[in-house]
């Protein structure tokens, strides 16, 4: 797994990367906030481990931008070289900390908390696909909303990206079924890409 380090003690950083490493991961490193957050615009990676306490933008401020950025989900556990008061956890959490983990880092606790990180992210991306379908009718093409209601696809698609529809029959269609019923009533129907050029005209 492509992890991201964002640590501005050089030593704390080395340790941290020879210990991913160890465990089968590939980390890349970034000396502050700032760089992180640079490092993670050109190439979002799933997990971050960062440090709370840095200079120009300090981890919680890191974890509030990578939450903001959006696209998939990136787990973040945030480093501490002190135990933390309630107030403050409570501060890390609202800003979209995953996890936790004290300096320094021992390689036991940092597997577990990548093993979770592991199945989180993959319980994410199965969420992300199932989403990506959307439930149509055979029979009518209406489409099913997440409260359960059933509506035209013309409708649904309107609701979530404002596109508007203009309706018009496609030559199949034409064929099939318009030329049929303007025969059955004795109008001579027009050839379809006649019919389109008087409509662009």
């Amino acid at each position: 797994m492509k992890i991201l380090i964002v640590e501005d003690n050089a030593v704390s950083a080395a340790v941290l990367e020879a210990a991913l490493v160890k465990l089968g991961h590939q980390p890349t490193r970034a000396p502050d906030g700032i760089m992180g957050w640079d490092a993670f615009q050109c190439e979002p990676v799933r997990v971050v481990v960062s440090d709370w306490l840095m200079p120009g933008l300090d981890g919680l401020e890191l974890c509030q931008r990578i939450r903001e950025h959006g696209g998939e989900y990136v787990y973040f556990i945030l480093l501490s070289a002190q135990e933390s008061s309630g107030g403050n956890l409570e501060q890390a959490i609202v800003a979209g900390v995953d996890d936790f983990l004290h300096k320094p880092v021992k390689i036991d606790e940092l597997r577990m908390r990548l093993h979770v990180a592991e199945r989180i992210l993959n319980y994410s991306t199965q969420v992300q696909q199932l989403e990506s379908f959307i439930p149509l009718c055979s029979y009518c093409k209406k489409v099913r909303d997440d409260k359960n209601y059933w509506s035209q696809i013309e409708s649904y698609i309107n609701t979530r990206t404002g596109s508007q529809f203009s309706h018009g029959v496609c030559p199949d269609c034409y064929d099939r079924v318009l030329v049929p019923q303007m025969i059955a009533v004795g109008v001579q129907p027009p050839s379809h890409a006649c019919l389109m050029a008087r409509k662009r005209a």
